[in-house]
């Protein structure tokens, strides 16, 4: 059974920084983009950033120059770096992954407040 499994939410400083991680369990097949989506409450789940291969990479612009998403093939892994983080940026963060086979897989989500 795949597993889509996110860490690094935690409650950060405005201009602070987070490392989302993602890791892709138990699939036996590769996945050619991963990304992240994020929803605040009341609000719409919304795309972040994807990356398609190894370095294809598309942000939503209220993130250009701020994150940056990458990922470790091998270990079915993508990373979501968080840098001056703004109040705006306080939401829950789903990873998703899409394989060469099969439909969209999903994380459970990890949570990003942005507060002082």
């Amino acid at each position: 059974q795949v597993q889509v499994v996110e860490s690094g939410g935690g409650l950060v400083q405005p201009g602070g920084s987070l490392r989302l991680s993602c890791a892709v369990l138990g699939s036996a097949v590769g996945f050619h983009t991963m990304g992240w989506f994020r929803q605040a409450p009341g609000k719409s789940r919304d795309l972040v950033a994807f990356i398609e291969g190894e370095t294809r990479t598309s942000y939503v612009d209220s993130v250009k120059g701020r994150f940056t998403i990458s990922r470790d093939s091998s270990k079915n892994t993508a990373y979501l770096q968080m840098n001056n983080l703004e109040p705006e940026d306080t939401a829950t963060y789903y990873c998703y992954a899409d394989p060469y086979v099969g439909g969209r897989e999903w994380g459970q989500g990890t949570q990003v407040i942005v507060s002082s």
